[in-house]
């Protein structure tokens, strides 16, 4: 795409933008109460209030562009197009899941739409988000990498051995660090030294630090990233700064031993990126008929999930082995 700003994104595109960060808000409140009813095995982590950096990063990509995700990856796979009924299947381990029911939610991919899969181990993707960028290097296509992460991987040794390897050969990817301000339940302050962008900045990667709940920002950011890497001129960095309202995971009440009440309300009620969003588009008729809809396709595909049927149990050791 050509870079653009974040004015001169048109009426549907910004619908379409609060489209998706709706449809992600919509499915995991339904993944929160799945849990909370018993009807789903196993913990998920929610991508709510962090809506804006996905949808708007992925707004800026094709569909033969890959990303990589995190165990938090829920919101990055819807918006790059995967289909809620077979996430919903997944996450209740039914046949018709993207994995089969093999991988829940801290495995789900959908390489159909270029997402090569969420991640369990902490900045565990961007060697595979690396490896993609050059193997579209190597076949001479003109395909981007995104690799998602939270600021937890900004420890870990692989994230700058492979930003190293990108800025040597100039590879086609872009790092998104999403900045929820905790390591788990640690905030980034006491365990993360220095300036974060200057870390890419050592590489010679040029770095760009956006408010990660304003997806209009973001998309611009991305869409100067995708260019630059889609042109030849190697990597970018882009640190969004955003925040998770409901907790580590699924069923995580109690918060208050890492993080007050009031600096959670002050993000819901002032940084919400769906409200930031919906109060820039106005009093449209389509804003509302958009929530009608999301909610009743969420609604839908979560009863045909929860009747759809499990894998034949002689399929356990499928897919196990290499």
């Amino acid at each position: 795409m050509a870079t653009e700003t974040s004015t001169q994104v048109g009426a549907d595109v910004r619908l379409g933008l609060l489209e998706q960060m709706m449809r992600i808000r919509a499915f995991e409140t339904a993944a929160n109460q799945l849990y909370l009813s018993a009807k789903m095995p196993g913990l998920t982590h929610l991508y709510i209030g962090e809506e804006a950096v996905g949808v708007g990063v992925c707004s800026v990509l094709r569909v033969d562009d890959v990303i990589t995700s995190t165990h938090r990856g829920h919101g990055h796979c819807i918006a790059k197009g995967a289909d809620i009924q077979r996430m919903f299947c997944e996450l209740l381990g039914k046949e018709e899941g993207y994995c089969r029911g093999k991988g829940g939610s801290m495995h789900i991919a959908d390489h159909a739409h270029g997402n090569l899969g969420a991640n369990a181990i902490v900045g565990g993707s961007a060697g595979i988000a690396t490896g993609a960028a050059f193997a579209a290097q190597r076949l001479g296509t003109d395909r981007v990498a995104v690799c998602f992460f939270g600021d937890g991987a900004l420890g870990q040794g692989l994230l700058y051995e492979v930003m190293n390897m990108a800025a040597l050969w100039k590879l086609p990817v872009v790092y998104v660090c999403e900045n929820n301000l905790y390591n788990e339940y640690t905030h980034v302050s006491e365990v993360t030294a220095g300036s974060i962008p200057a870390r890419a900045e050592a590489f010679g990667i040029p770095a760009e630090e956006v408010d990660g709940q304003d997806v209009l920002t973001v998309r611009a950011a991305a869409g100067r990233g995708v260019d630059r890497a889609r042109s030849g001129d190697g990597p970018s960095f882009i640190l969004a700064a955003t925040y998770r309202y409901h907790g580590h995971h699924v069923g995580d009440v109690d918060r208050a031993y890492y993080r007050t009440k009031e600096e959670e309300q002050l993000w819901v009620t002032e940084r919400d990126p769906i409200e930031l969003l919906a109060t820039r588009i106005g009093d449209d008729p389509a804003v509302a008929a958009l929530r009608e809809r999301i909610d009743a396709q969420v609604a839908d595909a979560v009863a045909y999930a929860l009747d759809a049927p499990y894998p034949d149990p002689n399929e356990v050791t499928q897919d196990v082995f290499a």
